[in-house]
């Protein structure tokens, strides 16, 4: 079988030289769940990893071995991003057409990241971004505020597509450089969502402390409009996640619940490429009954979900990959992989791109008698070995 998340933790802890009951007590988790893990018994939660990863003081991705590719090697696409983020201020500007195109193709690049398209998007960004450059530098006025608007949502979109693709290095440039060019922008909201996806980022490396105070600043700094109401909730989403990987269910469910108030407010909508309403409320709802609350129920209520033909796929992906967690969890590996199928169908590049999934795949396997035709036909395609 190939090495997992468990393996790599027992690794990694008997380098660090820390027995099972060490690592449990600075990483705030319990004995059998570390026990568990680096058995192969339980599937490693992302709370879980970035917990140990602090302790072991390495990467998070050291324990999941991510990034992965797609099935063709992204490195060509990575690159020619990594040179422009190297750029930074100084970035090449090219000929940048008229504002309104330049909107256009940010959008269509948005709608590339938004329908499981990341490596699109990431082939598409570095060329958008230097007409943005070339349009800072020509434009005046109105129209000058505006590209810096588009450029700000442009370094948050590289962002999001360089943490989807398992490239976190990636994310802190790009997050520097939304956070440079958003004061200067016609719409300060795309400020505050900067701030949000720098939180994530803090979340991932179990760094919640400074993470909340960042969710607070943006739920603070949203309004009663529409648009700030997506922003409150939006953050409350984000606030949500950040408590539950801290295992504290209480404060992740009130968030839980101001986030839906808005989502009444504002309805299903997609501004500001949040996918925010009353459906992803619920998906989050489902992924803090696992991470934090009882699995048996995250996985019983989270098959129920029901969504319309046009609701985002990847955050649909995403959520039938939490239920495949919370299936495995709960002891029931058949359960799970049908769930990873059903992930697989909704948005297949991110499906085989998430760590999770790898994780679960390992799980299910330890927790068959036999592997099925249907796994072992699973995992070839995500690209790993059982």
């Amino acid at each position: 079988m190939g090495e997992n998340v468990g393996q790599r933790v027992a690794s990694e802890r008997k380098l660090a030289g820390l027995s099972q009951r060490a690592l449990a007590a600075r990483a705030s988790y319990s004995l059998s769940m570390v026990k568990a893990v680096e058995q192969g018994r339980e599937p490693a939660s992302p709370g879980f990893i970035s917990a140990v990863a602090r302790v072991l003081r390495i990467t998070p991705e050291q324990l999941t071995g991510a990034p992965y590719d797609d099935g063709r090697p992204l490195s060509d696409a990575v690159n020619e991003l990594s040179v422009l983020l190297t750029e930074g201020r100084y970035a090449r500007a090219e000929e940048p057409g008229t504002l309104a195109q330049l909107e256009a193709d940010l959008f269509a690049a948005q709608q590339l990241y938004r329908r499981d398209r990341t490596r699109q998007t990431i082939e598409v960004l570095p060329g958008i971004i230097r007409r943005l450059h070339g349009a800072v530098r020509e434009m005046a006025g109105d129209s000058k505020a505006h590209a810096y608007t588009l450029l700000t949502a442009a370094y948050v979109l590289a962002e999001w597509s360089a943490r989807r693709t398992g490239h976190l290095l990636l994310t802190l440039p790009a997050l520097d450089l939304a956070d440079t060019y958003a004061p200067m922008a016609d719409d300060t909201n795309w400020a505050a969502f900067s701030i949000l996806a720098r939180a994530r980022v803090l979340t991932h490396y179990g760094e919640s402390e400074v993470a909340g105070q960042l969710i607070e600043s943006a739920i603070s700094s949203a309004d009663e409009s529409r648009r700030g109401l997506i922003l409150g909730g939006y953050s409350h989403l984000a606030g949500a996640v950040n408590e539950a990987r801290k295992l504290n269910y209480s404060a992740a469910a009130d968030h839980i619940e101001a986030a839906r108030e808005m989502a009444g407010r504002t309805g299903e909508t997609d501004d500001y490429m949040t996918a925010f309403g009353p459906l992803n409320v619920d998906i989050h709802q489902h992924a803090i009954e696992m991470e934090a609350g009882d699995p048996n129920r995250a996985a019983i209520e989270g098959a129920k979900l029901t969504y319309p033909d046009d609701a985002p796929p990847t955050r649909i992906a995403h959520h039938w990959q939490d239920n495949a967690r919370a299936w495995l969890m709960s002891g029931k590996p058949d359960k799970a992989l049908v769930a990873l199928n059903k992930a697989r169908l909704a948005a297949p590049q991110q499906t085989r791109l998430h760590p999770s999934v790898r994780e679960t795949v390992h799980g299910i396997a330890a927790a068959q008698r036999r592997q099925s035709e249907g796994l072992v036909g699973f995992a070839s395609w995500l690209g790993t070995s059982l």
